[in-house]
């Protein structure tokens, strides 16, 4: 009855299931997966020009003028050329991503070693002009500032790809609510997000166990997981299941999909996508975990009741599908009951979970916050009103973890997390 609904949402969505966003190149490594690689296979012509002609310009500005000898520029050509031949690989391939992540990894590393720093270094020099020009300045500064820029770029490359990937953090939250039955005064659940288990192989995995004895240590009511376990596909979980199945608690383990836990970055035709679909929910609930897939379960204390919801995957219905049926998810659930909603995608909220629901606290997870922050501050603010951390709307709540991995191994500024959150009774006036 759970399963038989999904399967035809997700028929139904197929023609909407990928849509890859329109965005330019970032200026860091810090994207949110799910735009990084489709642009990268969508406009890898505009990467080609941007390495040709910030390539060019550091070759007329640099080497040029100077009159150095045409072997010294062949030498940083030569870098140059490889990098196009590497994207036109990546560019043409006719699935999401290669089979072998660290094709995808390499490349991104490479781009931000070398391509982002002559670029940042171009971008600069040209404002420098136009403000040299404008002001009749005697100098241009900005090819000084992009040429100081160049260290700090590649500290926050070699930082976010090394041991920034590796930070973790526990994170307590406390909701209070005069809705909440006082029988679940202080109940307590952990959340967790956007693992992408396909990320971690044997020489990271003990990142993943580190998080599950975290959540373990935390003695939970209940533990929500809020999407993305995986990059493309099931198989990912082969050498991770064994650790997430020691996820327990007394309540149980609850998980909704994520765009990612979708076929939809497989191109293979539709009868294997939907194979694809229900092994990952088999492969959940072989792990002890109930998926909730536009559905709810009821848990009590007494005669009272919390309910925990689960919403499929509702995206902005361009870059990501709209998979969320509010009334199939909530279908019976009384007005007074107080709701816990799990939905992956936080635009979700605005757009159909405060009009069309009483849900009083939602949980999500997605953005990673770009995976990439400073001073609290992260460049996703510009994508979503609600990104990371605790939000309230007329006495409703919205909390947005930041993730716990990513499909790109890159954190800055942003550790993996797992929330602590306490649900409180509050006493009417």
């Amino acid at each position: 009855c759970m399963i038989t609904p999904a399967v035809v949402a997700y028929l139904s969505n197929w023609p909407a299931a990928f849509c890859p966003p329109v965005c330019v190149l970032p200026f860091l490594l810090s994207l949110i997966p799910e735009f990084l690689t489709p642009v990268i296979a969508r406009i890898y012509i505009y990467v080609i020009l941007m390495i040709v002609l910030s390539a060019a310009a550091v070759d007329w500005q640099f080497f040029h003028r100077r009159h150095l000898r045409w072997w010294k520029r062949l030498l940083f050509w030569f870098p140059q050329l490889l990098m196009v031949v590497y994207t036109l690989c990546l560019g043409l391939l006719k699935d999401f991503v290669p089979d072998n992540f660290t094709w995808v990894n390499v490349y991104l590393f490479l781009l931000g070693l070398l391509v982002v720093p002559q670029f940042v270094v171009v971008l600069c020099s040209l404002l420098g002009w136009c403000i040299q020009k404008l002001f009749r300045r005697r100098r241009n500064f900005g090819r000084l500032v992009g040429v100081m820029l160049v260290p700090l770029l590649w500290y926050v490359l070699i930082v976010g790809s090394t041991f920034g990937f590796s930070q973790f953090r526990v994170r307590h939250v406390t909701i209070e609510s005069a809705e909440l039955p006082a029988a679940f005064d202080g109940y307590r659940m952990v959340q967790f997000s956007d693992v992408h288990v396909g990320t971690y192989d044997d020489s990271n995995r003990w990142l993943l166990q580190r998080a599950v004895d975290s959540i373990n240590a935390q003695h939970a009511d209940v533990i929500l997981f809020t999407g993305d376990l995986q990059n493309r596909q099931p198989s990912e979980l082969d050498g991770s299941s064994s650790i997430l199945s020691r996820l327990h608690a007394p309540d149980g383990v609850y998980s909704v999909f994520g765009n990612h836990d979708y076929p939809d970055y497989l191109r293979v035709p539709l009868e294997t996508k939907l194979s694809k679909f229900m092994e990952l929910i088999d492969r959940e609930e072989k792990m002890g975990w109930k998926v909730l897939l536009n559905s709810h379960a009821t848990i009590r204390r007494g005669t009272d009741s919390l309910i925990i919801a689960g919403m499929e995957n509702d995206g902005d219905g361009r870059h990501f599908a709209q998979r969320g049926n509010i009334a199939h998810t909530l279908d019976g659930v009384r007005r007074s009951a107080y709701v816990v909603m799990m939905q992956h995608d936080p635009s979700s909220w605005r757009r159909k979970i405060l009009p069309h629901s009483h849900a009083q606290l939602t949980l999500s997870g997605h953005t990673h916050a770009m995976q990439f922050a400073i001073a609290g501050w992260s460049p996703v603010d510009f994508i979503y009103t609600e990104w990371g951390g605790l939000y309230e709307l007329s006495g409703r709540h919205l909390f947005v973890s930041t993730g716990l991995g990513g499909f790109i191994p890159f954190r800055f500024g942003v550790p993996g997390e797992i929330v602590v959150i306490t649900l409180k009774h509050k006493k009417s006036d």
